[in-house]
Order: C-alpha cells, then sequence, then structure tokens
C-alpha cells in the first residue's frame, strides 16, 4: 500500500535494490565468459573470476533481497517509522556501496563460503558491517510495527480486511528476519578461538545464512499473492491458509535458535540440522502456495493485457523455484548441481521482485514499464536462467565441480563440454534478460506518470 507518507522510502528501497543489480549485471556477463568453454582461454580469468562472484553474489542477491525486503515492508510499516526507515535505508546504501567499489580499491583475498561471500580485506569487511547494521535498524522498525499482524490475525473471530494475510506474511518476515540475526550473533560468538580464514565464515554465516532463506520464501509468496491479486482481482487467500503457509516456517525459524544448545557451531550436527530445517521448514508452504496460485491462473479466463507482463513473471519465478527445488534433491557431492539449486531458487525469488517492480512503478510515480518488453525479458531471463542451471545440473551429473574457473573445472569430455556450453548459452540468455529488465525499470523510472 503506497501513501504519500511512505512513497519515498519505498522509491529509495527499490532504487538501492536496482542499481546493486545494475552493477552485479555487469560481472555476471564476466563471470559467465569466464566459464564458458574455449572463451576462458583467450583472458586469464581465474584471479579476476572469484573476486567478481563474491561481489556479484552480495550485491543481487543479498542486498538486492534486503533491498527488496525493506520496499515491501515500508510499504506495510507505520509512518512513525519512516524517519529511522531513512535512516536504515541511508546505513545500508553507504555499506552496498563500499562492497561495490572494494575491488577497486584494493580489496582481495577473496573466500567462497556459502550465503555471504567475503573479500577478507578490511574495505570489504567494513562495508559488510555498515550493511549489517543498516539491515539490523530495518528489521528492528518493521518487526515493533507488524508483530501486531502476527500476534492478532490468529486469534481475531472477524473478518480479516482484505491485506490482513500479507501483513501477517510479512510482519512473520521481519520475525524471521529477528532470528537470523540472533543467528549470525550466536555464530560468531560461538566459533573456537584460532579458527581463521574459509572456516571462519562458514561457521559464521551458516546458520544465519540458511533462516534468512526463510525470510526470503516468505517473501516471495507474499509477493506471489500479490501479483496474482493484481491479475486477478478476485484472487483471495484465506486467513487460516495464510496463517498455516507463513505460521508453519515462522515457528520452525523461532525454534532455530535453540540448535546452539545442543550442538557446537562447528559440528557437523549443528551444519546438517540447519540444513534439515531449511529442506523441510520452507518447502511445505512453497508447495501448497503455488498449488493455490497456479490453481488460480489455470481458471484464469479473461484476459488482460495490461497485465500480461506481471503473469510472466509470476509464472517464471514459480517456474524457476520449482526447477531449483526439484534440483536440490539431486545434490550429490560437491559439484555445480548445489549451484544450479540455489541458481534456480534465487531466480525464483528475483523474478518475482522483477514483476513487482512493474506493478510498483506507476504506483510510486513513475511512468508505466512498456508491457510488452516487461513480458519478453521475463520469458528471456527466465528461460535463459533454466537453460544455464540445466546444464548446471548436467556438468554436475559428469562430476564438474562447484566455485572453479579456467582449465581447474577439468572439462576433458564431450559431456562436460557440452553441458556447459549450454549453461554459458543460458548465462547470456540470462544476462540479456536481465539488461532488458534494467532497460525497461529505468526507462519508466526516467518518465513521467
Amino acid at each position: 500500500m503506497i501513501t504519500e507518507g511512505n512513497r519515498g522510502l519505498v522509491k529509495g528501497w527499490l532504487i538501492l535494490g536496482i542499481a546493486c543489480l545494475l552493477f552485479a549485471g555487469v560481472l555476471a556477463g564476466l563471470l559467465v565468459v569466464s566459464r564458458t568453454p574455449y572463451v576462458q582461454n583467450v583472458i586469464p580469468w581465474l584471479d579476476f573470476f572469484h573476486t567478481a562472484l563474491v561481489v556479484h553474489v552480495d550485491l543481487s542477491v543479498l542486498i538486492w533481497f534486503v533491498a527488496f525486503a525493506g520496499v515491501l515492508w515500508s510499504m506495510y510499516g507505520s509512518g512513525a517509522m519512516v524517519a529511522p526507515g531513512f535512516a536504515a535505508l541511508g546505513i545500508s546504501g553507504v555499506g552496498a556501496l563500499v562492497i561495490a567499489a572494494s575491488p577497486f580499491l584494493g580489496a582481495k583475498n577473496p573466500l567462497m563460503n556459502n550465503y555471504v561471500p567475503v573479500l577478507d580485506d578490511r574495505i570489504f569487511l567494513i562495508g559488510l558491517g555498515i550493511f549489517f547494521i543498516g539491515f539490523v535498524l530495518l528489521v528492528v522498525c518493521n518487526v515493533t510495527t507488524l508483530l501486531r499482524s502476527v500476534i492478532t490475525l490468529p486469534l481475531t473471530s472477524t473478518v480479516p480486511t482484505a491485506d490482513a494475510g500479507t501483513r501477517f506474511g510479512l510482519g512473520s518476515a521481519a520475525v524471521v528476519a529477528a532470528v537470523a540475526i540472533v543467528c549470525f550473533i550466536l555464530s560468531i560468538s560461538s566459533i573456537p578461538v584460532g579458527t581463521t580464514g574459509l572456516t571462519y565464515y562458514e561457521l559464521a554465516f551458516w546458520a544465519g545464512g540458511h533462516i534468512l532463506q526463510f525470510m526470503h520464501s516468505m517473501l516471495m509468496i507474499v509477493v506471489w499473492f500479490l501479483l496474482a491479486g493484481a491479475i486477478m482481482p478476485g484472487f483471495k487467500v484465506d486467513r487460516r491458509v495464510s496463517i498455516g503457509v507463513f505460521g508453519v516456517i515462522l515457528i520452525v525459524a523461532v525454534l532455530s535458535p535453540f540448535i546452539f544448545m545442543m550442538y557446537g557451531t562447528d559440528s557437523t550436527a549443528h551444519r546438517d540440522t540447519f540444513t534439515e530445517l531449511m529442506e523441510y521448514g520452507v518447502g511445505p508452504s512453497v508447495v501448497v502456495s503455488t498449488v493455490l496460485v497456479a490453481v488460480a491462473i489455470a481458471r484464469k479466463e479473461k484476459k488482460t493485457p495490461r497485465t500480461n507482463h506481471l503473469l510472466a513473471a509470476l509464472v517464471t519465478s514459480i517456474a524457476l523455484f520449482a526447477a531449483g527445488g526439484i534440483i536440490g534433491f539431486l545434490i550429490d557431492g560437491v559439484n555445480v548441481i548445489i549451484p544450479a539449486h540455489y541458481h534456480g531458487v534465487i531466480v525464483g525469488v528475483t523474478l518475482a521482485y522483477m514483476g513487482f517492480t512493474y506493478y510498483l512503478l506507476p504506483q510510486l510515480g513513475y511512468g508505466k514499464p512498456s508491457y510488452r518488453l516487461a513480458q519478453l525479458q521475463a520469458y528471456i531471463y527466465g528461460s535463459g536462467q533454466l537453460l544455464h542451471i540445466i546444464g548446471l545440473a548436467l556438468a554436475g551429473t559428469y562430476g564438474v565441480q562447484r566455485k572453479v574457473a579456467g582449465a581447474a573445472q577439468g572439462l576433458d569430455s564431450f559431456k562436460k563440454i557440452l553441458s556447459m556450453g549450454l549453461m554459458g548459452i543460458g548465462g547470456v540468455v540470462a544476462v540479456i534478460g536481465g539488461i532488458m529488465f534494467l532497460v525497461v525499470a529505468i526507462s519508466a523510472i526516467r518518465g513521467k506518470k
């Protein structure tokens, strides 16, 4: 819900997210080239690959997703929290700028730990610390204003307002974000003395990183429901369904800090428990939400050209998230099936946010996006990413390892070359789709309503 009071704050978070995607997209093109057979041999990419990959992941996943959380929470938060919200936005923006600039300021020593890869360098870590402070302030602002929705909806016996389920989902996601922050703090404070380098950051971000995925999944579901409502005005989610879908994830996430009482942070049991928590805590809610939206789309009779771009984003979001989830069951060992899995899931969230960006732009006072280009963009980006993850998944079955580039990939058979070639082609198509999103969004931002 956009009001005069929150419009500027929503705009700010959206611009931050788009700016991060713009810079991450430049890096993405170089990353795809660095892993494509034959092309990879033209330039010695290896040193650049890992540094660029760290910054690309942090901008296109961590900061883009948090920025969009800021968009959604600001839309439904309290007007009293607008000033603190701008403070959170400003701090987060400074942190993001330092992270993006760090490689050009001499930051190096890339470490490919999970969830929040880092450059083990003071400049980068200062930027990450600043961004974390902004994230904490964002969460504090919105937990305090949206918590009431989490408490009252399950207890009320009256008919809830139309956006009650949305508020419940957003409030639950804010609580889960707070739990993630607690997990980050518990992890860092319990890492064995003397632990350094890759192991340190792997332990620091493992637990909290998993819980952040709970938050991202909840916000994606909220956006699915909002897009479905925009496409099909009669679409509504029963309050009991909202409580079930978001409540299950919320309960599982809130219980997660107790794992620290059961197992040491550096233990295999600790690691495996958080992995299983995410597998079984999020999956059922996503499946239920997918079925609800898919059935509504299947029953949709009247075609409305002005919402076809939203429908394209919604359908491709569901398809990519589902593909990523299915590929996750194929994981066996440390190979590129793992990035195929999380690329699918991440792109599913990103496509939902892209579609909602198109929906928001006119409401924020910007021009309307080109409906045809926006629709085409969703299909191009989605199909490219689908080819990309299929190529990675196939390569993983042939033993291609993750987080390597160039000759280190060991592309010594036709099957490996073919599958990674498919990955490269899909990646290039996806980059084109990503550029199209930026062109459509920025063109609308520069236009007038």
